[in-house]
């Protein structure tokens, strides 16, 4: 699964938005501790930045595979001591947890805040995140197919009434000589429509 599937995802990326805004220049803004605290609370009960948990591991990950592979005699010291610095620098995650509390503090007020920890944890904000990503593949996957069929007809909508007001004056309508509608030539990737009977 994509992380561009996941709901969780869209709210990180929501998240990441309103930094971006809340970067910038606004004025001089004070927020409150409570502010700030109900803006922490509703990202955790969210899990709006969990998607990010895996950069340093990732970033140490590739660090050590470019190291070792030029330097494969050193594995074990390369591997240590990546390790280390990687461990060293986790502290560094309460960063990002700060900065993107201040984006939604900015955003929405303390009340809103609290109401959106609330819900997200709630029995049905729980399941929206678990179940969220099962929900946006399904609507993807009906969303592929309600797009073909509207293109199809779409497309043979028009050559009928091409060829009604035209005849076959009009090329690449689909319109067979008998009037009928040839299938409609496919996207690349997207398979052929089949062809619909002449009236």
């Amino acid at each position: 699964m994509t992380l561009l599937s996941s709901p969780r995802r869209l709210v990180a990326i929501a998240g990441a938005a309103l930094f971006l805004a809340a970067a910038a220049p606004a004025g001089a803004q004070e927020i409150a501790d409570t502010h700030m605290a109900a803006a922490r609370s509703a990202l955790t009960a969210m899990k709006a930045t969990e998607e990010f948990d895996v950069i340093l591991p990732r970033a140490a990950q590739g660090l050590k595979n470019q190291l070792i592979a030029q330097n494969p005699n050193l594995q074990q010291v390369i591997s240590t001591v990546v390790d280390q610095k990687a461990i060293a620098m986790a502290a560094r995650r309460g960063d990002l947890e700060r900065e993107a509390a201040l984006a939604y503090a900015r955003v929405f007020s303390e009340e809103e805040l609290k109401s959106i920890a609330s819900f997200y944890a709630s029995p049905a904000g729980i399941k929206l995140i678990e179940g969220g990503p099962i929900v946006a593949r399904e609507l993807y996957k009906a969303a592929e197919i309600w797009q073909r069929g509207m293109s199809r007809d779409l497309s043979e909508e028009v050559a009928k009434e091409l060829f009604a007001q035209v005849g076959d004056e009009v090329q690449g309508t689909g319109v067979a000589p008998d009037g009928g509608v040839v299938p409609t030539p496919a996207a690349p990737g997207v398979p052929a429509a089949p062809a619909a009977p002449a009236n």
